[in-house]
């Protein structure tokens, strides 16, 4: 497997992908133009990732992997959850998204401001069982945004031992850390379940 194809639109996963699947060429649906939109309709990451892949790989006829991932914050039941991406309204605005989530936590102690991040992946072939494998990535809302790296919560995503933020963290250190890196580690652990 020379090739893989990613069922995303978003640049910064996009860029992650290729440093997790380093020596293999990463196509992704920017490379599909003509493709229609998936509407992620789901209610569960799992599901969201499943109707990418399944779409895509039926359309191309060939494997694709596809995630979906978001933000689980404890204090507000969960939320953004699978809203994650258009948590403060459908343009996707990353700031938003991150002011709106600390707006809803401003009078909550910080031991009470435990988040995850969690990654679902699924591989989908034509006429094959679709495979999910799960990652997740524990920390807390920090009370304000730090750091230039990554994209969407990463700068208000604190990771205790480390004492960063996601978005503090070098491109190495977010990949031995990240739910997609975890979530990664799982499909590559059961790799002859989807690569025969």
């Amino acid at each position: 497997m020379k090739e893989i194809v990613i069922a995303t639109q978003n640049k910064g996963k996009i860029a992650e992908f290729k440093q997790l699947f380093e020596g293999l060429e990463v196509r992704s649906l920017l490379d599909y133009p003509t493709i229609p939109d998936i509407v992620e309709d789901g209610m569960t990451f799992a599901e969201n990732a499943a109707k990418k892949a399944e779409t895509l790989a039926t359309y191309l006829n060939r494997m694709v992997i596809a995630d979906d991932s978001g933000l689980q914050v404890d204090a507000l039941d969960g939320r953004p959850g699978v809203y994650s991406a258009r948590y403060a309204g459908p343009s996707k605005n990353d700031i938003d998204n991150m002011e709106k989530v600390l707006r809803e936590l401003k009078d909550i102690p910080s031991e009470d401001r435990t988040a995850r991040f969690i990654c679902l992946i699924a591989v989908a072939s034509p006429n094959q069982e679709t495979k999910i494998y799960e990652g997740t990535c524990e920390g807390i809302i920090s009370n304000e945004a730090r750091g230039t790296n990554g994209f969407g919560y990463d700068p208000i995503f604190y990771v205790p031992d480390l004492e960063k933020t996601m978005a503090q963290l070098t491109a190495e250190e977010k990949n031995k850390r990240s739910h997609r890196a975890n979530a990664l580690k799982q499909l590559l652990a059961h790799k002859e379940e989807w690569s025969s």
